[in-house]
């Protein structure tokens, strides 16, 4: 589990090439995702996974002020958040979406971590698995997160988002759409191994109520 200084400088160091220290803006996004995820709140036995998961929490959260812990993949699911945002998604769909999805993303999120790494980007094995028409991406074997727009007889319909284990489950959902459909599809494998690379960087740090606690004690 990680701290949120470790969250942040691990997302900095993959989304903002390689800084050590989250610009100013970053850390207003990733703290509105984090806000508006835990507003909404959870009910754990609902049917809905929207309503039942949290996008970037584990467990009930305590109260303000407390000290809040994440895992691994969720550093990576505020990275693919931040990437969605970043491509003009707005930030209460995000939030949804990755609630939507949490079951199926984490265990795909898994899975990436249990490959050889070597094999994800070993540019041989990558061009053997080639084929027209193929999306061009670094990996041998990509994971992807697809957002499909709103059927075009029914534009005020919501979009919908779904994890997809390989490149042929996702061209297979588009070219099964109606004409005027479209798709915006994120790689995964690249952003799994960045996160797990950066928060192996970080040190998590005490915070100030703690270190001044330290110091008065200390003193005393």
């Amino acid at each position: 589990m990680f701290k949120r200084n470790q969250v942040e400088e691990a997302i900095a160091f993959v989304f903002e090439g390689g800084s050590a220290k989250p610009s100013s803006e970053l850390s207003t996004r990733i703290k509105r995702l984090l806000d508006t995820d835990r507003g909404l709140g959870r009910k754990r036995r609902s049917a809905d996974p929207e309503r039942a998961n949290y996008a970037f929490y584990s467990t009930e959260m305590p109260g303000r002020g407390s000290e809040i812990w994440f895992s691994d993949y969720e550093v990576f699911a505020l990275l693919t958040g931040l990437r969605m945002m970043w491509h003009g998604s707005p930030q209460s769909f995000v939030v949804a979406a990755l609630r939507r999805v949490r079951p199926e993303l984490e265990r795909q999120y898994a899975r990436i971590l249990g490959r050889d790494r070597a094999d994800d980007f070993g540019e041989q094995l990558t061009r053997q698995r080639a084929r027209p028409g193929d999306i061009a991406v670094d990996a041998a074997d990509p994971i992807f997160l697809g957002i499909l727009s709103p059927d075009p007889e029914n534009p005020s319909g919501s979009n919908r988002v779904a994890v997809f284990g390989s490149q042929e489950q996702l061209i297979g959902l588009l070219t099964s759409q109606k004409a005027g459909s479209g798709l915006t599809a994120y790689e995964l494998v690249n952003s799994v191994h960045g996160v797990w690379s950066a928060l192996a960087k970080t040190t998590p740090r005490r915070r100030g109520r703690e270190i001044q606690k330290r110091n008065k004690g200390a003193k005393n």
